[in-house]
C-alpha cells in the first residue's frame, strides 16, 4: 500500500518472491506509456522522451521506475495506473526520494 503522503515511489523490478521481473524492458515500457503526462501537458515531440514524473532508472543493479507524486496531482488515473501495474505484477514498491548525485570537484595537482 502506498501512503498518501509519499513524495516518490520506486517500483522495483523484483517480484514479492524475489524474482527478476520480465520482460527486461518493462521499466522503459511503463515510463514510455506515461510520457505525455508532464508539466504543461503533452507538447509536440513529448512522446520522444520520458516524463519527469515517471522515470526509468537502475538502482543497485535493479531496474526501477521512479514515480513522482506530482503525477498523482496532475492526473490521478495515471498515478493509479502505475501503482496498479506494480500491484498486479507483484512488484516491490518503496516510498523514497531520489537524491541527485553530488557534483564532482575537479582534481587539483599538488
Amino acid at each position: 500500500m502506498v501512503s498518501p503522503n509519499a513524495k516518490e515511489i520506486f517500483i522495483q523490478g523484483i517480484t514479492q518472491d524475489g524474482r527478476t521481473f520480465r520482460p527486461s524492458d518493462w521499466a522503459e515500457r511503463l515510463a514510455g506509456v506515461m510520457c505525455s503526462f508532464r508539466p504543461g501537458g503533452p507538447q509536440p515531440g513529448s512522446h520522444l522522451n520520458y516524463s519527469p514524473w515517471c522515470v526509468p532508472t537502475v538502482i543497485n543493479g535493479i531496474k526501477c521506475v521512479v514515480v513522482n507524486r506530482e503525477l498523482r496531482d496532475f492526473e490521478p488515473m495515471a498515478w493509479d495506473f502505475c501503482v496498479n501495474f506494480a500491484k498486479d505484477n507483484g512488484l516491490q514498491v518503496a516510498e523514497a526520494c531520489l537524491v541527485p548525485d553530488a557534483p564532482t570537484l575537479p582534481k587539483t595537482s599538488a
